[in-house]
């Protein structure tokens, strides 16, 4: 399998997770507001701190945001372009965010797809705090009680990362359990949560939110993405017995390499490891 050397030694830990409550429900964005906050006051409606959410069109305007790049340096194994700032407004055609903390604060990790007001496909990082909601839209969200995804520094990757770790309970109304997890480089995405969920008993599971990299990708479809580098979002994800009965990861996805390609489709199981982080929510069913 495909692997990254990064930077720092990997901590026999390979995936961090931390055990929550949770709850599906879809809100609005409010045009006008930042992203982050606009994000921020639909999860606090519904009493929660923090979780993912996915959403298949929008409109952001002003707008931010880094694409996936080589590393200049020996401090990382991958890093992040000069920023863009497209004039007009930017419409998103799919995406996935973490909502979380940095530094005490609401924080968010946003990757997605989306078309520049001057028609040029693109994709990558939307930067928080210079992103804004121009028109209202419809997003998916899952809250989690319990549990908070937090930027911290990872000496692994040294990058400061979302990681999920224990929170005390806001009191939300929730309905599901679930698993906030983080999964670390150069392990494959669909085998590390299905030995995830074996190992904690978990028959079926829908994947919530899904941010993250993979280095490059192969798809069911046959495409391949080559550049190791990339940013991704998870558009559809279940762990659910296959026809073996032994579990199966069906993990849908759509990245940006850093050289400007974009892919969508099936990841293949077994041929796609994490590059640097991979953040997500699972709802148990079973």
């Amino acid at each position: 399998m495909r692997s990254i050397k990064q930077p720092g030694p990997p901590p026999s830990e390979r995936i961090q997770w931390v055990e929550a409550r949770g709850r599906a429900f879809s809100f609005t964005l409010e045009a006008g507001l930042p992203l982050l906050e606009a994000a921020r006051r639909g999860f606090a409606a519904e009493g929660f701190a923090g979780g993912v959410l996915n959403f298949r069109r929008g409109a952001l305007g002003p707008f931010a945001y880094v694409m996936p790049a080589l590393s200049k340096t020996d401090e990382n194994a991958a890093f992040y372009s000069d920023t863009f700032r497209p004039d007009g407004v930017t419409r998103p055609r799919l995406g996935s965010m973490t909502l979380g903390t940095r530094d005490g604060a609401p924080f968010f990790h946003c990757h997605g797809l989306w078309t520049e007001a001057d028609g040029k496909t693109s994709g990558g990082h939307m930067l928080p705090d210079e992103t804004v909601v121009a028109e209202p839209f419809e997003v998916e969200a899952f809250g989690i009680d319990g549990a908070i995804f937090t930027a911290e520094p990872d000496p692994e990757t040294n990058f400061k990362l979302f990681g999920p770790v224990a929170a005390a309970s806001n009191g939300a109304r929730t309905t599901s359990r679930a698993f906030a997890l983080r999964l670390r480089p150069n392990q494959d995405f669909a085998g590390c949560v299905e030995v995830f969920c074996r190992a904690h008993g978990i028959a079926r599971a829908k994947i919530h939110g899904g941010v993250g990299s993979t280095i490059g990708a192969r798809f069911t479809h046959g495409g391949v993405t080559e550049p190791f580098a990339t940013e991704l979002a998870i558009t559809a994800g279940t762990i659910a017995p296959g026809t073996s009965g032994a579990l199966e990861a069906a993990l849908d996805v759509a990245l940006i390499d850093y050289t400007g390609g974009v892919a969508e489709g099936r990841l293949i199981r077994g041929d796609n490891p994490v590059l640097m982080t991979m953040e997500l929510v699972l709802e148990v069913l079973g």
